[in-house]
């Protein structure tokens, strides 16, 4: 897997993950990673002319909080059914 900054805005977040947020989680995250930097990157998909995350909701709103406009991602490959 190969790790890359991604722009935040062609990320598409899947409903069903989105749901999975916990607001209150967000702001104590950003903190923390605007102290120590991002320790874990986000898994996303190549999608049709975009990302589709994987895993790391919380990471992307911490670090919107903080006003990036890129993240570190690890590319990973789509299940196949």
């Amino acid at each position: 897997m190969r790790i890359i900054d991604v722009p935040i805005d062609k990320i598409y977040v899947p409903s069903a993950r989105r749901k999975t947020l916990e607001v209150d989680k967000v702001e104590p995250l950003a903190e923390d990673i605007l102290e120590n930097g991002l320790q874990v990157p986000i898994y996303v998909r190549i999608g049709k002319d975009r990302y589709v995350l994987v895993e790391g909701l919380h990471r992307i709103e911490a670090v919107k909080l903080l006003g990036e406009k890129t993240i570190e991602a690890k590319i990973v490959q789509a299940k196949k059914h």
